[in-house]
């Protein structure tokens, strides 16, 4: 990955309305309301984070191999 890539990765922020709903839909986890459908999204949300997050890791680690 070049420099610029793992700078975009790392730059990468949800977009505030997707938080909102990610919070209402942890709000119901929580409170154990969640449909199965509402349960199928959070999930695919959080394996989605997940994956994000790894992948900011690489491209931390990948500008720090550059010496950025």
């Amino acid at each position: 990955m070049d420099a610029e890539s793992a700078r975009r990765i790392l730059a990468f922020r949800i977009d505030p309305a997707v938080q909102a709903r990610l919070d209402l839909l942890g709000e119901k986890a929580n409170e154990g309301t969640l449909s199965d459908d509402e349960r199928a999204e959070y999930e695919a949300a959080i394996n989605a984070a997940d994956d994000i997050a790894i992948l900011k890791l690489r491209a931390l680690r990948q500008l720090e191999s550059y010496g950025i």
